[in-house]
């Protein structure tokens, strides 16, 4: 409940609507939330650095992605509605179609230059198990949500519960083996080696310095991008859709790849981002009727268009095709060249303007054809796991992990 509670923030704005402002205000609000996210995540992997990798992952996905929920704050407060979901399909699609290749490919990289032959996939630890079918929960209810056609309160306690049972579950396992001070980088590892009393003050003063960048840019920087997006013809929820979640999800895109040039915490670097997509998907979506309600003043629920429930089939399709790649507590490479690709397809034809003859009606259809691509996929990914063309390792890891952990 946290999260929601960021909304909050934004009881103290006092337009109703969100205004475009200057083109130029970009140059200033981009910057100051790239500069907030990277102290925010600074502080989160310093303290991080004292509980245990399952936990920690969370708690440290949470903290890297608070310039996605302020932005998305931003759109409920302001009443943005046909906005609510540009930002965030954006982002997850982002995590898991340019993150997980990323981390991938950095490591097979420098793997190669190390050893002197590819690296084939990203093997994963039995605990990752948790992460992987963690993924799969939120999925099939936000699927029931689309459905339905509406996002409610009710909708909200779900989906905060079901983070709340994530998280208890992780803290249910047993620590890894901590990282070694060394591989931190330069800042956090600095603040770690500080005497107790310093390091909880730079801890806490990074959060709130972090916290308050980020409120003061969010609302400017969105404002940036619909006069831009004006500017240059371009739907203003695509460009949202695109724009937006490159520079929130910033901090996870640094740590990520600093962990996946080390190789060995690669695995580490997936499940980072993997836990960023089940925060996501749960408290970033229940705080949506949370904020909206607070702006309007009364119990509300927010209805799904047309195009919105298409933005989220597709997202689920393509979070579902990257959930069965990792059954087999794996991501092979051919994997992770399969999910940039179709991120990338998307994610150029998202570019095109409608108007424009013949590329521009390819451009309007790409996100149907995606959407079906992906659930296809999804679904031979699935037989070949009944057939036994596949082995559901992280459905045994995850029974083990229960029966040792946590039921004990």
């Amino acid at each position: 409940m946290k999260a929601i509670s960021l909304g909050v923030l934004f009881l103290f704005a006092a337009a109703p609507t969100l205004q475009e402002s200057s083109p130029q205000t970009i140059l200033w609000a981009a910057p100051g939330i790239l500069i907030a996210a990277m102290i925010i995540a600074w502080a989160a992997e310093s303290a991080q650095f004292f509980i245990a990798q399952g936990f920690a992952l969370a708690i440290l996905a949470w903290m890297q992605t608070l310039p996605e929920f302020a932005m998305e704050a931003v759109f409920a407060w302001r009443q943005q509605v046909p906005f609510l979901f540009a930002s965030l399909t954006g982002a997850l699609r982002l995590l898991t179609g340019l993150g997980w290749p990323m981390i991938y490919f950095s490591a097979a990289f420098v793997y190669r230059k190390r050893e002197g032959k590819p690296m084939q996939r990203i093997s994963l630890d039995g605990e990752h198990s948790v992460q992987v079918l963690g993924l799969l929960v939120p999925l099939i209810y936000i699927t029931v949500v689309v459905l339905k056609g509406s996002l409610h309160l009710v909708d909200a306690v779900i989906l905060t519960a079901i983070y709340a049972a994530y998280l208890a579950v992780l803290g249910k396992m047993p620590p890894q083996e901590e990282e070694g001070i060394d591989d931190l980088e330069r800042v956090p590892r600095a603040i770690v080696r500080s005497p107790r009393v310093r390091r909880i003050a730079l801890i806490g003063g990074l959060f709130v310095a972090g916290g308050l960048l980020i409120y003061l840019s969010a609302e400017p920087f969105l404002g940036s991008l619909f006069a831009i997006s004006t500017r240059l013809g371009i739907p203003t929820f695509i460009f949202v859709q695109w724009v937006a979640p490159f520079v929130s999800e910033f901090p996870e895109g640094l740590s990520t790849f600093y962990w996946a040039r080390t190789v060995h915490r690669a695995p580490m670097a997936l499940m980072n981002l993997v836990s960023s997509n089940i925060n996501q998907w749960t408290l970033l979506v229940a705080m949506l009727p949370v904020v909206l309600s607070l702006s309007i003043g009364r119990l509300t629920s927010i209805p799904l268009d047309g195009q919105q429930k298409l933005e989220v089939l597709m997202t689920i399709g393509q979070q579902l095709v990257g959930m069965l790649f990792l059954v087999n507590m794996e991501l092979a490479w051919w994997e992770a060249a399969a999910l940039f690709v179709l991120w990338f397809v998307q994610f150029v034809f998202s570019a095109i303007n409608p108007d424009v003859p013949f590329w521009g009606m390819v451009a309007q259809q790409i996100r149907w054809w995606m959407t079906v691509t992906y659930f296809i996929w999804a679904g031979w990914e699935l037989l070949r796991l009944l057939l036994g063309q596949r082995k559901p390792l992280a459905f045994t890891e995850f029974a083990k992990m229960w029966r040792a952990h946590v039921r004990a």
